[in-house]
């Protein structure tokens, strides 16, 4: 199984491309081998790396940037996912492309499932929306796999920040009035794998196409998902400071995020027979990694 991934320096690109191995091989290529923005280079990528399937996990992501900077949102996470599935699909390739749970407007009272209205409130959410809209337009053969709260040993990203603050600080001033799951990027890698394996297993299998939610089981606030990085840090002689629980209102940011960020996964796991592990053994082997193995 040979997948081609756009999007090299993201967190789920590098997990894939870790995970690789056996008869699993991962290609992810970003700028300046491959731009999403440009479909001939997407084109001459796919024709060149000869894949049976693409990942389409190259996107804009800094949310709060997104809000001054709507064009280049759109770009990539609008027209750039548009033209891989495109281009995926006339070399007759299903694609996997990744979306968020920031196409919901937050307010619902519990886990989004996939046909529940959507509502972004800001410009990264409504640029990725209108991304599932065009590579469902673009590819019959696509699946678009919505997470969340998505973390890992690499780049930027929630757990590592904490850390770092934690090392600096006595305490850390954390919001708890969101609620989500946070999902380690390995294990969405893992879903991606085995999701993989079955649309291949069956080209054309239209219950195999369409919208579904992969995140870790279980739920937290970010307060809830700080306290657990933190004490799964001390139990490994790491960095740990306390926890203030605070309102969304005491953090003001450009763009607003979901009060609810919850996603029911039932879907994903009745139609491709993954189900992921709880977030919280997620941050326990991302731990293992950035801090070191409990004694």
């Amino acid at each position: 199984m040979r997948l081609l991934v756009t999007g090299r320096s993201g967190q789920v690109a590098q997990s894939l491309a870790e995970a690789a191995g056996g008869d699993i091989s991962v290609v992810a290529l970003g700028r300046p081998e491959l731009d999403i923005t440009d479909r001939d280079s997407v084109a001459r990528t796919i024709a060149a790396h000869r894949p049976d399937l693409v990942v389409s996990a190259g996107a804009y992501t800094a949310v709060d940037k997104a809000e001054s900077e709507p064009e280049a949102a759109f770009a990539a996470n609008r027209d750039g996912a548009g033209n891989v599935a495109a281009a995926a699909a006339e070399a007759g390739l299903p694609v996997i492309h990744l979306s968020t749970d920031y196409v919901f407007s937050g307010d619902a009272a519990g886990a989004y499932r996939e046909d529940d209205p959507t509502g972004p409130q800001g410009v990264y959410g409504r640029s990725k929306l209108e991304g599932e809209a065009a590579v469902l337009a673009a590819n019959p053969q696509a699946a678009v796999f919505r997470t969340a709260w998505v973390y890992s040993p690499f780049g930027h990203n929630f757990a590592r920040t904490m850390l770092r603050l934690a090392a600096e600080r006595d305490v850390l001033r954390v919001v708890a009035d969101q609620r989500g799951t946070p999902t380690y990027a390995p294990d969405i890698a893992a879903g991606i794998f085995a999701a993989a394996r079955l649309i291949l297993a069956n080209p054309g299998d239209k219950r195999l196409a369409g919208v579904f939610h992969l995140v870790a089981e279980g739920e937290t606030d970010w307060a809830g998902f700080a306290e657990e990085i933190l004490r799964q840090s001390a139990l490994r002689g790491g960095p740990s400071a306390r926890v203030e629980r605070i309102a969304t209102s005491d953090y003001p940011t450009p763009a607003k995020r979901p009060a609810n960020s919850r996603l029911d996964t039932q879907k994903f796991r009745d139609t491709f027979g993954h189900v992921p592990p709880d977030w919280r053994n997620g941050a326990s082997r991302c731990l293992d990694r950035l801090v070191g193995p409990t004694a």
